[in-house]
């Protein structure tokens, strides 16, 4: 009977020993996992996916920061700028998508996604109604750019000198921001009808949206989860001069497939941008106790062309590229020179930094930067930094610029941000710990076989210490002669 306990024991451990190892080889419990993930990611009316994506939880904050000008007379007169930033200016980003309609059977999703923003002053600096900040006359140097060289040069400079408007302008954030009717734009308006006469560097985009999107809903494949294939009714872009530098690729960076491994490429459109732009595996960390792994955009992004030739497709006119770290957007802003980078030119030309006194760049302030769930392909924190600059230059036609030299002059930068909330990260830990659960089962039975092994090492020894200890007399034959 001993025996038998003792070989049933030591069978139980060897059978457990190697299932455990065999599941663990072949993946079976993350295979499990894996799919139930793949599965649960597609965009389906009444799922917990649907819901988030159509009404992101977390609430999103932009900042805004301002670069004042202190030495405008000097500039003017060749001198460097001296800029001092001053912000944050913080509004709540409300972003639900609205319109949705499921199409092709439920492998595509169209949207609009409107942004709405809240001033919300305990985050702030000051009062956006009130402060006043020196900075570029955009209107004045984007009129000044359209009008050089062509017949209504002499009228514009007419009507520079008429208002009395000078390279540097003082206005109120608020106005910056959402708008004011500027003079010389009203003029330019009567003749040019297309052209707004309210300025702003977010006119118009508060309680808007940026066109309709359609998205792969993740139906076909999980990798295509709410991958964009179409904007404002087209697949690709038009303001580039080469077809990769056109595509649409990627999602709009609020929500990515599952299963996310360190070695692929996160591909992101931004209509801010102009362009689709990729990010790529910068280190593994923690959010709210939950793995992550940080994604940053690669320094071939904005490289120069003699380290990404790729990058040659941005450069409109062809052969006209800033330099690495600034892109030239005014092909797709309505011809005004506006110039964008990281904050501070972070990552950008060392020149750039040089030309204006008051840049200082730093990695932990100014990184573009997503922390994304690698099982679920959550976004647990992130943020979106862009600096908005202007190409000043002198122009000889118009006084107004003097002896300006040719810079890459910075207005002001945002950072989006967003944190999940504890609800939805509570969530999340609970999926986390039902598949960690799962994926340990192997290990549960390895455990139960090691313990096994131990009860059978443990029987042998004290069956073979009990025949040890027997007496001289138990030993002796039962028949003697």
């Amino acid at each position: 009977m001993k025996s038998l306990c003792l070989v049933t024991v030591g069978v139980l451990a060897m059978t457990l020993l190697i299932a455990s190892i065999s599941l663990l080889v072949a993946h079976v419990f993350q295979t499990v996992v894996d799919l139930q993930v793949k599965q649960g990611t597609v965009l389906k009316n009444g799922t917990e996916t649907f819901e988030a994506w159509e009404d992101p939880p977390p609430p999103v904050y932009m900042q805004f920061y301002f670069f004042n000008v202190t030495n405008p007379l000097e500039v003017i007169q060749g001198a460097t700028p001296l800029v001092e930033e001053i912000g944050p200016y913080t509004y709540r980003e409300y972003r639900p998508r609205v319109h949705v309609h499921f199409l092709d059977n439920g492998t595509k999703v169209s949207a609009l996604n409107p942004k709405t923003y809240v001033f919300e002053p305990q985050k702030s600096v000051g009062d956006p109604e009130v402060d006043l900040i020196r900075t570029i006359n955009i209107p004045a140097v984007t009129a000044m750019e359209w009008t050089r060289s062509t017949p209504l040069q002499f009228a514009t400079e007419l009507l520079l000198l008429l208002y009395q408007e000078s390279l540097f302008t003082v206005r109120s954030v608020h106005e910056l921001l959402w708008g004011y009717k500027d003079r010389l734009l009203s003029a330019i308006h009567i003749v040019h009808p297309e052209i707004d006469p309210v300025f702003g560097l977010f006119n118009k985009m508060n309680g808007t949206d940026d066109g309709e999107y359609v998205f792969l809903s993740g139906e076909t494949s999980y990798l295509n989860f709410s991958r964009i294939v179409e904007w404002k009714g087209k697949e690709s872009l038009s303001w580039w001069t080469t077809e990769a530098c056109n595509m649409i690729n990627g999602t709009d960076g609020t929500s990515f497939h599952p299963l996310i491994n360190k070695d692929e490429n996160i591909y992101i459109f931004s209509s801010d941008f102009c362009r689709s732009l990729f990010l790529v595996y910068d280190s593994s960390g923690a959010v709210e106790g939950i793995p992550t792994y940080r994604f940053v955009p690669s320094s071939m992004v904005f490289a120069n062309t003699t380290v990404n030739p790729d990058n040659a497709g941005f450069c409109v006119p062809p052969g006209n590229c800033p330099g690495t770290g600034v892109l030239n957007v005014s092909i797709c802003k309505q011809g005004a020179p506006i110039f964008l980078s990281a904050p501070h030119f972070y990552q950008a030309d060392q020149k750039f930094v040089e030309d204006i006194q008051g840049m200082h760049p730093r990695k932990e302030y100014h990184e573009t930067f997503l922390d994304i769930n690698p099982l679920t392909g959550l976004v647990l924190q992130a943020a979106k930094r862009m600096q908005i600059n202007v190409h000043v230059r002198k122009l000889p036609e118009f006084f107004e610029t003097g002896n300006v030299r040719t810079l890459v002059f910075p207005v002001m930068y945002i950072n989006e941000s967003v944190l999940m909330d504890e609800a939805s990260a509570s969530k999340l830990r609970h999926v986390l710990l039902e598949a960690n659960v799962v994926t340990g089962i192997p290990f549960v039975i390895m455990a139960l076989g090691i313990v096994f092994g131990a009860v059978f090492v443990v029987l042998v020894c004290r069956s073979r210490g009990i025949n040890e200890e027997s007496t001289e007399e138990e030993r002796s034959p039962l028949i003697r002669t």
